[in-house]
């Protein structure tokens, strides 16, 4: 199956632009060119694409085609690199890696390292923040090469790699957790409010049920932002499951406490990329899992953040 550069070019962009105008303006031709270019993509292939959403969304076929066109630009970015360096150029325009990552994650370690990487490699980050246990699909379907993922079992045409452990603790502010829980016991959570990232998280439902407190019973808020979520803990609007890396300078300076020293949660992470053999794709993964090492705990059991 023979396909033309261009054509998967626009497909992509499309993809990525949400609409064919969008895609036109990045391309600098018109919308109708970048309709044909897809049209004559879907006809050699003998599959349908696209749907002409808005935003454009890809059939199943599509997400195939989607990893192939993404792997193709890649791969096209590092040969014009390569041949750049050689010629002594200045380094071409910078290569774009699409990455999916956790908000925790987000939040404290990563994008220290994504800084690094982006000072001294030509790579912009397109960033993605999904639930580490539901990012792989973002890897499935070709939206994303990487993701920051809770998932061991490989994406097909994928490779894994461990990155150690994030450890949730149980916390609140001391004025809450005199208020609320200040005689130590199980039954106290029941009645305790408790914040709660979003619908998938299920780390403060997990300790709950450790406690066997029915998760169900506590009044909750959705604080649906990392930061925010460890505001809101703070400022006692609820307990709520914070990693170490966010909450261990206010534990320390006594602005938050850890209800329960031993019910801490580790939420193993695993960096998850195409397997590609691109120079640039390598270089954000060495830069990840060498960050990770530094911050992560060692490998714990599952959670869900």
């Amino acid at each position: 199956m023979e396909l033309q550069l261009d054509h998967l070019d626009a497909f992509v962009t499309a993809v990525d632009r949400g609409t064919f105008e969008a895609a036109a303006r990045e391309l600098s031709v018109t919308p109708s060119a970048v309709s044909l270019r897809i049209k004559a993509l879907e006809e050699r292939v003998g599959r349908i694409l696209l749907l002409r959403t808005k935003p454009i969304t890809t059939t199943e076929s599509g997400e195939t085609i989607l990893r192939l066109a993404r792997a193709v630009r890649l791969l096209g970015q590092d040969a014009a690199l390569e041949l750049h360096a050689a010629d002594g150029l200045a380094p071409a325009a910078p290569a774009t890696i699409p990455v999916v990552v956790n908000a925790d994650s987000l939040a404290t370690w990563i994008l220290p390292v994504f800084a690094e990487v982006a000072a001294h490699h030509p790579v912009a980050f397109d960033l993605s923040r999904e639930d580490q246990d539901h990012s792989v699909q973002l890897l499935r379907d070709g939206t994303v090469m990487a993701a920051v993922t809770s998932s061991r079992e490989p994406v097909q045409g994928c490779t894994v790699q461990p990155l150690g452990s994030m450890r949730y603790r149980p916390t609140a502010s001391p004025a809450f957790a005199a208020r609320w829980l200040s005689g130590g016991r199980a039954t106290e959570f029941a009645t305790a409010p408790v914040v709660v990232f979003d619908r998938k998280d299920d780390l403060q439902d997990a300790y709950l049920r450790r406690r066997g407190v029915d998760p169900a019973a506590p009044p909750r808020h959705h604080v649906p932002a990392s930061a925010d979520f460890a505001v809101a803990v703070g400022l006692g609007l609820g307990w709520g499951m914070l990693p170490d890396a966010q909450a261990a300078r206010a534990v320390a300076d006594g602005t938050l406490v850890v209800l329960d020293e031993t019910g801490s949660v580790d939420v193993p992470l695993y960096w998850q990329q195409w397997r590609l053999h691109s120079r640039l794709l390598d270089v954000v993964a060495r830069a990840v899992v060498s960050g990770a090492r530094r911050e992560l705990h060692g490998q714990g059991t599952t959670g869900a953040r």
